[in-house]
């Protein structure tokens, strides 16, 4: 059984954190939630008793962990959850100030607009290289 996988990223200047856990072969899961301070935001459930007879199954499981877990970071990074997080409506609380920042792209010394150490990692992150 894999431990699991837990990152903190920043995204338009807050923490999130996602986390994905197996609940191991007696409850064949995978779980993976993203948070914002001690809330759930989002979560993704993934059953594999289907295959729990694979010869490779710890293997087979960690791939799937990971790539459920970097789907998790793509789709927060798509702003996919941005309604959420920022504006819920039906509740009379203003969204979370942005903390200011330049907007103006600076041009890169190779011609690409520049990224935060924050953006650069997420990317890292989330790409298809293991």
């Amino acid at each position: 059984m894999v431990g699991g996988f837990n990152h903190n990223i920043r995204y338009k200047g807050e923490i999130f954190h996602v986390q994905t856990e197996d609940s191991g072969i007696a409850n064949p899961h995978i779980i993976t939630l993203l948070y914002r301070g001690g809330t759930i935001l989002a979560s993704i459930k993934t059953s594999y008793a289907d295959i729990i007879k694979v010869d490779n199954l710890e293997q087979v499981v960690e791939d799937l962990m990971k790539e459920q877990h970097k789907d998790m970071m793509r789709r927060l990074k798509a702003a996919e959850f941005d309604q959420r997080i920022f504006n819920q409506p039906g509740e009379n609380v203003a969204p979370l100030p942005s903390p200011a920042k330049d907007t103006t792209a600076k041009p890169a010394e190779n011609g690409q607009a520049s990224q935060s150490l924050d953006e650069i990692i997420l990317d890292y992150l989330i790409t298809d290289d293991d």
